[in-house]
């Protein structure tokens, strides 16, 4: 009798211990943040979210538009990343005086890093890439987009890029920092900026099947985007799908916070965000009714190609 009442208090202490363990447990998994997950996503990330911005205007929108993305981040105790690579080509330009820089110190951002190379080999290093595997933040300056993938493009740094969403974290730019963001390089050629399909056309693709415009209605480029998604000359390359392609035209002072297939409208109350949709035109169809008109606070189903009422 002493026997099997010693077992049955065992049996109930090493119970009460493994309830514990399991408690305890459910608390740890409980208090780690989750990422947000869109698996079913086409265009937009599966994990993360995107903040692409048309550039900087008069209406000074840009450190409202920078806060949401530090936001995203993690807020002050996050860690971001700085690539202000786009600016220029000259090995002398200080590249520490990105306004993006001061802007995350002037914030309170913890951790803030600065990343730059134009040497391909030195963007395949683990060296160069550290800062990039605990970051949760990273930011595309502006200047010429073909910049970011002559010296990331294919790279272990472009690798590290697209882990920052894998981990739930914040990619951001603007300007040459937005276009960077597609997967086809709108303006990407090496000549000038008025060429639209060009000789460097491989974006980062952290938006799948889209060409980004921006600097849109402050420069009259409403109907630039047209250039690449009817690609008269014939110059895209066989690599893009551009019968599924979308067109994206941000104005200044305006931005778009992606997360999965959605996008919401951010920035100056009057700007405009222009979507370009080929497969919803006719052989008729004039140009000017080629795009719908977003303004701050609608929102757009990437998937289902429409506004969202």
């Amino acid at each position: 009798m002493s026997r099997r009442l010693d077992c049955q208090v065992l049996v109930t202490r090493e119970s009460s211990s493994t309830m514990i363990r399991l408690f305890f447990l459910q608390l740890l998994f409980l208090s780690i943040p989750v990422s947000a997950e869109h698996p079913d996503a086409v265009v937009g990330p599966k994990q993360g979210s995107l903040v692409i911005v048309g550039g900087g205007g008069p209406d000074r929108q840009f450190p409202h538009v920078f806060e949401k993305f530090v936001e995203l981040a993690g807020g002050k105790k996050a860690h971001i990343v700085i690539v202000p690579t786009a600016a220029s080509s000259d090995p002398n330009y200080n590249y520490q005086r990105s306004p993006a820089v001061s802007l995350a110190k002037r914030l309170g951002v913890a951790e803030v890093s600065v990343l730059h190379t134009h040497d391909r080999k030195e963007a395949n290093t683990e060296k160069f890439v550290k800062p990039l595997s605990k970051a949760m933040g990273v930011w595309f300056g502006g200047g010429r987009q073909w910049r970011f993938t002559k010296a990331y493009g294919g790279t272990r740094t472009e690798k590290e890029f697209h882990k920052v969403l894998e981990r739930g974290g914040v990619i951001g730019g603007s300007s040459a920092g937005a276009t960077i963001q597609g997967s086809f390089l709108a303006r990407g050629d090496t000549r000038g900026n008025t060429i639209m399909v060009g000789n460097v056309q491989r974006g980062f693709g952290f938006m799948r099947n889209t060409a980004i415009d921006q600097h849109l209605i402050a420069r009259g480029r409403e109907k630039d985007l047209l250039k690449v998604l009817e690609d008269p000359k014939g110059k895209m390359r066989k690599e893009f799908d551009r019968a599924e392609m979308l067109g994206i035209g941000i104005d200044e002072d305006v931005a778009i916070v992606v997360k999965g297939d959605q996008f919401e409208v951010i920035g100056k109350e009057k700007g405009a965000v222009l979507v370009y949709d080929p497969k919803s035109w006719k052989k008729e169809t004039p140009d000017e009714k080629k795009w719908v008109t977003l303004i701050n606070g609608q929102k757009y189903d990437l998937k289902a190609r429409k506004v969202l009422e």
